[in-house]
């Protein structure tokens, strides 16, 4: 008997949900280990509570003077909490999170102790940063490196420390984090949201963008997750026979959330609570033990900070209830992987969704400028939108036949797509009284009514309108949302500054009314992103084809995909806006296609191990028995035996032949692995992994899946599909 795993099993039947008991109501306890304005105007003066708000609201920078008077506020606050620690919580660019802690004590002499926190611990500190991922940016002796306040997230407690968000950046000023160009591109969506808003309302000061995630993920018991090595290496099964029942009587999806599952939601929305994610939703997904939470929409810059987290409490949350989270996109085969579809809008500072149709026909006006230049951002970068989900573990997921497509379509629905066929036969130049008093009366007035009748879907489109926001439903369950958002929002503060320069011109130059200007240019876009618009089925070999004609990228690797991140073209327009210099986006192309290489040489290894380690042993040991089995019968039936034994004759030599092809295939691949690791070139050694290294991971696993349902099931050494997919 395969000992790990059967004890294993044995210790996942034993578990019994634990009792969660919900003392208050949700209301009460929401944001209560956050020091958010409810706290601060408890804690601050009125100078310090002003000053934040502003910086928060403004921009504005917090003066190093009032900073004091707000440590000594959020100190006395997080003491009364029962902190004792305080940490720069931040987001390196090795997709986890960062912190280093230190004590709120500091020691004045003759053995006394007070404890101590000032505004310059608050506002900046210097963690060692010579082990993160750089992309160049620095030596690895020059370990310097600046963590720095963000006032627009606000610090909380977790595990009685004092969690501050801040940026990390490096001694000479460039981002090492994901939260640095998130903010500036924030920054210049705002800007030329702004500026294109003015045209229907003066009054509008701010842009917002509203991001709401909605996480997959699955749940495995811990034990029989730790006696996967490929589970504890990777985060996902590199082997395993799909079991007879799988997902396909869709019976789990929003099907009745089990017992110990349900016990680990309420855990983890009660900390969601203490700390301010607004979790709204749960429910079961398509695969087994593959579930979904989702929050209420917030700020963008503050729901990745909230993502982040909660990506990290889930699993110390797991442990509690004898569960391992699995975020990989793809962990089991032959069902549903994981994906974060990211709910995309802009906000005024007057409370107006800029994707929402309102009821007038100039508020649906500055919709459709809205909505037409997203899709003509779109249009223009699909290959930068496609590179902002790249990874090795999403390139498992995108196109097969449960997520989008790796390429890029927007989906807007039959009803809006007949709306912008009548915006596309707009008059060029002035329009005609009529012209107009039509437009507004039945095209852009009516549009309310049309969103409201348009509530189909199409979960094969990789950006899809989804009636007042866009659903980027091809990030992965592992991102960091920053990263999408970051891209999302540069190229369409790019776009609308490009609109608002050519609907000036129209109006200078032509002297049009701004209405005509407006509608000139949007007929414009329309013809020029239609190659952009798909409504069909994304997973068919037509699509592709049809793609292709339209010029539409169909990068289906990282190392493809990432390509466009180093072209000149990317890097102006990063450089442009001031989200990114030269030096960043060449970093962030380097250590993205380093990670890849990476990940795919430690899945190599994992895999290798596991089919020489595990699988052929346990191969050999069964064929022994069968030889020993086929020895006895030949002693009493003599030169009969063939006639009672031809099943196991058989056995042997299939046994034998896909113990032959593992061990010459591992082989290979080991000595492809040799040859890629000595490329000096990241990209080439990417290029490598990917296409010498990894393919043979499906020859591997196919050999090793035949022998699983060979080989008796008591000497079988990995914990199958039917026993982590199916325990409860």
């Amino acid at each position: 008997m395969s000992t790990l795993r059967f004890h294993a099993v044995k210790a996942s039947l034993k578990r019994k949900p634990l009792k969660i008991k919900d003392k208050k109501r949700r209301s009460e306890i929401f944001g209560a280990n956050v020091f958010n304005e409810v706290a601060m105007r408890q804690y601050l003066t009125k100078t310090a509570l002003n000053s934040v708000l502003e910086a928060i609201e403004k921009g504005t920078k917090i003066n190093r003077h009032v900073a004091d008077h707000i440590s000594t506020g959020m100190k006395e606050w997080a003491i009364s909490k029962g902190a004792t620690h305080y940490t720069h919580w931040f987001q390196p660019l090795t997709g986890a999170t960062a912190e280093k802690h230190d004590a709120f004590f500091e020691t004045i002499g003759d053995g006394l102790a007070i404890e101590k926190f000032g505004g310059n611990q608050l506002v900046q500190q210097e963690p060692d940063a010579s082990s993160f991922p750089n992309g160049g940016i620095r030596n690895t002796f020059e370990a310097r490196g600046y963590t720095a306040w963000d006032p627009t997230s606000p610090a909380f407690i977790y595990d009685k420390t004092l969690c501050i968000p801040t940026v990390f950046v490096a001694y000479t000023g460039e981002a090492l984090d994901f939260k640095t160009p998130l903010l500036r591109a924030l920054q210049a969506v705002d800007n030329a949201a702004v500026a294109v808003c003015k045209y229907f309302d003066k009054n509008v000061k701010r842009v917002s963008t509203s991001l709401g995630w909605e996480q997959e993920y699955f749940l495995i018991d811990a034990a029989l997750a730790s006696s996967r090595p490929d589970i504890l290496f990777t985060g996902k099964t590199l082997l395993g026979h799909s079991p007879a029942k799988g997902q396909q009587l869709d019976d789990h999806y929003f099907g009745t959330i089990p017992a110990r599952a349900m016990s680990y939601m309420r855990d983890l929305e009660h900390q969601c609570m203490l700390l301010g994610i607004p979790v709204k939703t749960r429910h079961n997904e398509v695969a087994p033990n593959q579930f979904e939470l989702a929050p209420i929409f917030e700020e963008a810059n503050l729901a990745v900070d909230h993502n982040t987290l909660l990506m990290d409490i889930m699993q110390k949350i797991a442990k509690r209830h004898g569960f391992t989270v699995l975020m990989h996109e793809k962990p089991f085969a032959g069902v549903n992987g994981s994906g974060k579809h990211n709910n995309w809008s802009l906000s005024t500072n007057t409370g107006v969704n800029l994707l929402s149709p309102g009821k007038t026909p100039m508020s649906n006006l500055q919709f459709l400028t809205f909505f037409i230049n997203t899709i003509k951002a779109v249009q223009t970068h699909e290959e930068l939108l496609r590179a902002a989900i790249a990874s090795a573990s999403n390139d498992h997921r995108l196109g097969a036949n449960e997520a989008p497509p790796a390429i890029i379509s927007i989906f807007i629905g039959k009803q809006l797509t007949k709306v912008l066929g009548e915006l596309e036969t707009v008059t060029k130049g002035k329009l005609s009284p009529k012209e107009i008093t039509d437009l507004k009366l039945n095209v852009v007035g009516k549009i309310p009514e049309v969103i409201l009748d348009n509530t189909d879907r199409n979960r094969t489109s990789s950006f899809a309108f989804t009636g007042n926001k866009f659903e980027f439903r091809a990030v992965g369950s592992t991102a960091n949302c920053a990263n999408p958002m970051t891209v999302l929002s540069t190229i369409v503060a790019k776009q609308l500054k490009d609109f608002k320069v050519e609907v000036d011109e129209l109006i200078d130059k032509k002297t049009m009314k701004k209405d005509d200007a407006i509608f000139n240019v949007l007929r414009e876009y329309i013809k020029t992103s239609k190659a952009i618009l798909f409504e069909g089925n994304g997973y068919s070999e037509a699509w592709e084809k049809e793609a292709k004609k339209r010029g539409l990228s169909n990068n289906k690797t990282t190392p493809e995909a990432l390509k466009i991140k180093k072209a000149k073209s990317t890097i102006e327009l990063f450089d442009s806006l001031g989200v990114m210099n030269k030096v960043e986006s060449e970093s962030r192309y380097e250590i993205e296609i380093e990670d890849y290489s990476l990940h795919i040489q430690i899945e190599s290894r994992v895999i290798a191990d596991i089919a020489r380690n595990h699988v052929v042993p346990t191969a050999v040991r069964y064929q022994n028995i069968l030889l020993e089995n086929v020895t006895g019968l030949k002693s009493i039936y003599g030169e009969k035996f063939k006639d009672y034994a031809k099943a196991q004759l058989v056995l042997i030599e299939e046994i034998s032949e896909h113990i032959e092809t593992i061990n010459t295939t591992v082989t290979k691949m080991t000595e492809a692995r040799k040859v890629c690791n000595k490329e000096t070139s990241l990209e080439k050694r990417a290029d490598g992994y990917c296409n010498m290294v990894k393919p043979l991971f499906e020859d591997i696993r196919y050999h090793c899946d035949k022998l699983e349902i060979m080989i008796d099931d008591e000497l079988w050494p990995l914990t199958k599909y039917r026993e982590l997919l199916f325990t409860k």
